[in-house]
């Protein structure tokens, strides 16, 4: 596997972002589903299902059409949603992924300026890959799963913790291919010095808990050594999927921490 390595963008005098992704074929799995997009101002991790090579063409295909979109400038919801209906007429067009259930989940985030000119991120999700927010040494859950435990959650059936084991764990709700396109979820975050994202396929999640991937952010500053140490750890722990992620960094000069200290922190809520 090549070397991670950070990559860092100075988006203005006042703003620098640096990131890191990678992506593992797991320790059970013959192929890697999974793909990624690190280009900025877009970072998204698509986690792909259905036959063998379906859910490959599935994510490659979606990540083909954002990384088309990111080459022409324009990168907003708008721009971001026909990028998708795109990939759509490319996955059903193609013959080997014509298995009902050909798909593949779609998370993460892109930096945009609001309407006063103050740079926030747009996180989008679409399935059960996530996005966490790593901010003031605690880590927040951005996104909320379209899966089938997910609901039940949510209407009190069961709890977190019997989601795990049920027999549904797999079954998502919403899936970029699978069927008619709904537009993602999309949240805003504010910016916030030191603040890290974290973008990850069930790869990630089905071996560390929220505290083990805190755990890795709190030993590894850097981004590259943070997606190296909790892949390494996925894998200890079993690797049972294709594992794939992206960590992001915002650094900002005292007087940009000064002018953002006023937004509003919809995380936060």
């Amino acid at each position: 596997m090549p070397e991670t390595t950070t990559q860092t963008h100075r988006v203005s005098d006042e703003l620098q972002i640096s990131w890191a992704g990678i992506t593992d074929r797991g320790r059970r799995r013959e192929n890697n589903q999974d793909a990624y997009l690190a280009k900025f101002p877009l970072f998204v991790v698509a986690d792909g299902m259905g036959g063998h090579a379906g859910g490959e063409i599935a994510s490659q295909s979606t990540v083909a059409r954002l990384e088309e979109m990111v080459d022409t400038g324009a990168v907003s919801s708008e721009a971001l949603e026909l990028a998708l209906h795109n990939a759509v007429d490319d996955i059903h067009s193609h013959s080997e992924s014509t298995d009902e259930g050909t798909g593949t989940t779609l998370t993460g985030a892109y930096l945009e300026r609001d309407e006063s000119g103050v740079w926030q991120w747009i996180v989008l999700n679409i399935g059960d890959s996530r996005v966490y927010l790593e901010r003031d040494n605690s880590l927040v859950q951005v996104t909320t799963d379209h899966s089938v435990v997910q609901e039940l959650i949510a209407s009190g059936k069961i709890s977190p913790e019997e989601a795990d084991g049920h027999p549904y764990s797999n079954v998502i709700t919403r899936a970029v291919g699978a069927s008619e396109l709904v537009p993602p979820d999309y949240v805003t975050v504010d910016l916030r010095d030191q603040d890290r994202l974290i973008i990850c396929s069930d790869g990630l999640t089905k071996e560390l808990t929220d505290y083990g991937i805190l755990h890795f952010l709190r030993e590894n500053d850097d981004p590259a050594a943070a997606v190296d140490a909790m892949v390494d750890a996925a894998l200890e722990n079993g690797g049972r999927d294709n594992v794939t992620m992206i960590v992001l960094r915002v650094s900002l000069t005292t007087e940009a921490v000064e002018g953002s200290s006023s937004t509003e922190d919809e995380i936060a809520e």
